[in-house]
């Protein structure tokens, strides 16, 4: 989440506005805040609301991202989702366990994806390969040199 900021006639400045921002590029609208209203309470009690904005703004960008992107099996969406579910009934009892569990994850994706983003980059034109990942083509860029293993700005 963006906070977007103004200087105040009387003090430091404040932020004018909530947004939620995705590193691909998306902006969420702008959830403007009214000092006047707020005052002196504490911003993240008083900015409740537009915070709550700001995360439907971004739930409904992941699920427009969602239906863009080639859809996963039903078994690996299944199996994923389980996986979710027992980390974080892991994280609950132990978070070095649950750290343990996503840092084996990385591994596993950094060891599967390799050859298909390889294969990707060389059958699909970098515009496709970010509709199908549901990306921008900056972002399918940046995934795919990361899991490739090779820079971005080739």
């Amino acid at each position: 989440m963006e906070r977007l900021r103004r200087p105040t006639p009387t003090g430091p400045a404040r932020a004018a506005a909530l947004r939620a921002v995705c590193s691909y590029g998306w902006n969420g609208l702008e959830q403007r805040l009214d000092w006047e209203e707020i005052g002196d309470q504490d911003l993240q009690a008083a900015g409740v609301g537009a915070a709550d904005m700001c995360m439907r703004d971004w739930d409904e960008h992941t699920v427009e991202l969602e239906r863009s992107a080639v859809p996963l099996p039903e078994a690996v969406t299944v199996l994923l989702a389980q996986l979710e579910v027992e980390v974080e009934k892991v994280a609950k009892s132990s978070p070095p366990a649950a750290i343990r569990a996503a840092r084996r994850l990385e591994v596993l994706a950094a060891q599967t994806a390799y050859w298909p983003a390889r294969d990707a980059r060389r059958d699909a034109g970098l515009v496709q390969a970010a509709a199908v990942l549901g990306l921008d083509e900056a972002g399918a860029r940046a995934v795919l040199a990361r899991f490739g293993r090779w820079s971005p700005y080739r």
